[in-house]
C-alpha cells in the first residue's frame, strides 16, 4: 500500500474512454481485452475531449481529477483497462500508462 506521502509525491499518466452508459463500458472494455485499440476506441467513442488524443490525460498528481479516477490511477494496476469508474461526468475506461 502507498503512505500518504508517496501519494502526495506520486504522479501517474493515464488515458481514459468516457461513455454514458454502463454497459456500454463494459462492452468497450471487453472489446480491448480482445486486442482492439484503446486509442482508436477513444477516438471514436469517448465524450471526452482527450479522446481526440486517443483519450491521453497527460501526467498529473493525486487530487487533480476527481476521487473515484484518482482511487483507480493511484493503486490499480499499470497497463491494463480498468472500469467501469463511475464519475459525475458517466462511465470511464482507464487505463494508467505510468506511474512514479
Amino acid at each position: 500500500m502507498i503512505t500518504l506521502k508517496e501519494k502526495q509525491m506520486a504522479k501517474a499518466s493515464a488515458r481514459h474512454i468516457l461513455v454514458e452508459k454502463e454497459d456500454f463500458c463494459t462492452e468497450l472494455i471487453d472489446r480491448i481485452k480482445k486486442g482492439e485499440d484503446f486509442g482508436e476506441l477513444a477516438q471514436k467513442h469517448s465524450k471526452c475531449p482527450s479522446g481526440r488524443n486517443g483519450g491521453d490525460l497527460g501526467e498529473f498528481g493525486p487530487g487533480q481529477m476527481v476521487p473515484e479516477f484518482d482511487t483507480v490511477v493511484f493503486n490499480e494496476a499499470v497497463g491494463i483497462p480498468h472500469g467501469p469508474v463511475k464519475t459525475n461526468f458517466g462511465f470511464h475506461i482507464v487505463e494508467i500508462t505510468s506511474r512514479s
